[in-house]
């Protein structure tokens, strides 16, 4: 019995370690993340093809969360912020429940020499009817109380590859996996090639899977709930830094004046 749990014990200090190892390819094949070394970050430019970040770009997104409508204005801010001597871009994310702001979140993101696009924290108040801030559960900063940089996007997601995206152990630990590339796939916005699927989780919340969808040139597309519940969204608007306003659902400004 002992060997036996010898054994176990050598092979979860083995997995651990294969896990948060670094590695100086940039691509990472199954778990893990590429190695984090600020010398590998120059700018601020994220063309990620799946997760391109222009400054000035409004995404607008909208779907269904249990029967209540949903929008989600994200904002890529002309704003950066320097963490672990990295300079992150801030993009600004307002979520709408029935027309109600009810989250206001700032997120960090830079893209490495690699093509790899990082995730380095957010700040997120959920808002009550009235606007008061009622919780701040999910906030992290990496470099704070042990948080990590994780990996929003592969810069050459394969099928079978899964990272870490959050990396703020008890707080915020969101995986993805990439399952698939859908030769072609349509939203309200548009139709588009060669489209990445990925697979989200967190362990905080096992029983909650949603599937992701992302598009070249453009980023996240569509996304729906498959375990835990009723939800899905999916693009219907992009505004562009030069003002050009691709709207397919007519004028609606409901939180477009928050930068």
């Amino acid at each position: 019995m002992k060997q036996k749990r010898l054994f176990a014990l050598l092979t979860s200090v083995l997995a651990i370690v294969f896990v948060t190892s670094t590695v100086t390819a940039a691509p990472l094949a199954q778990t893990g993340l590429p190695e984090f070394d600020p010398e590998n970050f120059a700018g601020d430019v994220i063309d990620n093809p799946y997760f391109p970040l222009v400054p000035g770009t409004r995404f607008v997104h909208r779907g269904e969360s249990d029967g209540a409508p949903t929008r989600d204005v994200t904002i890529v801010t002309h704003k950066t912020k320097e963490i672990l001597g990295v300079t992150t871009t801030v993009v600004h994310h307002l979520n709408f429940e029935e027309g109600v702001l009810i989250e206001d979140t700032f997120d960090w993101f830079a893209q490495d020499k690699y093509g790899n696009v990082w995730y380095f924290g957010e700040d997120t108040k959920e808002l009550d009817e009235d606007g008061n801030v009622i919780s701040t559960e999910g906030s992290w900063e990496a470099r704070v109380d042990g948080a990590q940089p994780g990996i929003i996007m592969l810069a050459d997601p394969q099928v079978g590859d899964s990272y870490s995206q959050e990396v703020a152990p008890g707080v915020a630990e969101d995986m993805a996996e990439v399952i698939s590339f859908e030769d072609s796939f349509c939203v309200r916005y548009g139709c588009f090639e060669d489209v990445l699927v990925t697979r989200e989780w967190t362990p905080l919340e096992p029983d909650i899977v949603e599937h992701k969808y992302y598009a070249k040139g453009v980023g996240f597309i569509f996304g729906i709930m498959v375990e835990g519940g009723e939800e899905q969204t999916e693009l219907v608007r992009v505004r562009n830094r030069n003002g050009d306003d691709d709207d397919k659902e007519g004028k609606d400004n409901d939180g477009e004046g928050r930068d």
